[in-house]
């Protein structure tokens, strides 16, 4: 019944005359996508767009990496740390990859526990992923710092071709950025599912439907594909 009267009520603000039928229907978060919302709809198209322009950076970064003349920097040399009295390679960004890998697993289990409307657990593991970003972003500002107090610069650096630089520093920033953002929203998020501002319906930014938790699913969308693409970038920029 309550459906039926949701539906009717939506039907009949999309019906509205000129401008304000689609203002109406644009803001009503019906579900133009069968059973997806707009807010997860919007989400995908957003994750959609974000993947042309990381392709577009990797493209640009193998293009520059193989028409190049002048050697390119070994990353096993560039990324080492030197520890216990010797070099060694790629240990940080292991242990980068290592934790953003394990915040997707943390962030699967909050969309879980919200699923159950448990909302203790829910808001615990999606603090504990945002911690895990933050430790992530802290160890690239590590690295950052490293490289350029080694001499790393947007158009030069010590051991080759000039194009590493700039291609280090766009993309690995553009996705630390995305971390970054991230951690915030998680954080809002949490703060939203601790107070029970889902179950009790309340108004303002980041809202969902009463008693659905569809935002944390859809903060569980975007870091999944923040993982994801650091997948790829580990794979192409550090590994090759």
């Amino acid at each position: 019944m309550a459906e039926t009267a949701l539906g009717h009520a939506d039907r009949t603000a999309s019906q509205q005359p000129g401008l304000r039928g689609i203002a109406a229907d644009w803001s009503s978060d019906q579900r133009a996508f069968k059973n997806v919302s707009w807010g997860k709809a919007m989400m995908w198209i957003f994750l959609l767009s974000d993947t042309f322009i990381f392709g577009c950076f990797l493209l640009s970064y193998m293009t520059a990496r193989m028409s190049t003349t002048v050697p390119w920097p070994n990353p096993s040399e560039v990324f080492a740390l030197h520890l216990f009295g010797r070099d060694i390679p790629l240990i940080l960004i292991a242990i980068m990859t290592f934790v953003l890998i394990s915040s997707s697993g943390t962030m699967a289990m909050a969309v879980n526990f919200g699923y159950r409307h448990d909302r203790r657990k829910t808001a615990v593991l999606m603090l504990l992923t945002a911690a895990l970003g933050a430790t992530f972003v802290s160890m690239q500002a590590f690295e950052w710092t490293k490289l350029i107090t080694e001499g790393v610069r947007p158009w030069a650096n010590p051991w080759g071709a000039a194009q590493f630089g700039s291609s280090f520093f766009m993309i690995t920033g553009f996705h630390g950025t995305h971390v970054t953002i991230g951690v915030i929203f998680l954080l809002v998020t949490a703060r939203k599912v601790w107070r029970g501002d889902y179950e009790a319906g309340a108004r303002g930014f980041f809202t969902s439907r009463r008693g659905q938790y569809e935002n944390v699913e859809i903060m569980g969308l975007y870091w999944h594909f923040v993982d994801l693409v650091w997948v790829f970038i580990f794979a192409f920029f550090y590994l090759w």
